[in-house]
């Protein structure tokens, strides 16, 4: 077996430790009527690619879950993950009505 020299974890098990968290993090972000899919892991990147779905996606503050909670936890319990990414359709703030 061979190992990731980074993290001294199985090569190819960066994407069982990104599900295992996703699964930790799930219950809260459905407790807001919100739900996360997971649609990838860039094993050489880093990258997470995810999907946010339900209330998030109308949510102003998805971008803060994404970032700020999801990110950071994964960052946190699942080293070799550099970035977290939402590949769905979320709600822009494109600032005022008003333009000057």
């Amino acid at each position: 077996m061979s190992l990731d020299v980074a993290t001294d974890q199985p090569a190819g098990d960066l994407l069982q430790r990104v599900e295992k968290v996703i699964d930790i993090i799930r219950p809260a972000i459905q407790a807001d009527d919100g739900d996360i899919i997971l649609h990838g892991v860039d094993e050489a990147t880093g990258e997470v690619t995810v999907e946010l779905t339900g209330a998030c996606t109308s949510c102003p503050a998805s971008d803060q879950t994404l970032k700020a909670g999801i990110e950071r936890i994964m960052k946190g319990r699942v080293p070799g993950v550099t970035a977290v990414l939402n590949v769905g359709d979320t709600l822009e703030d494109p600032g005022t009505a008003v333009s000057l």
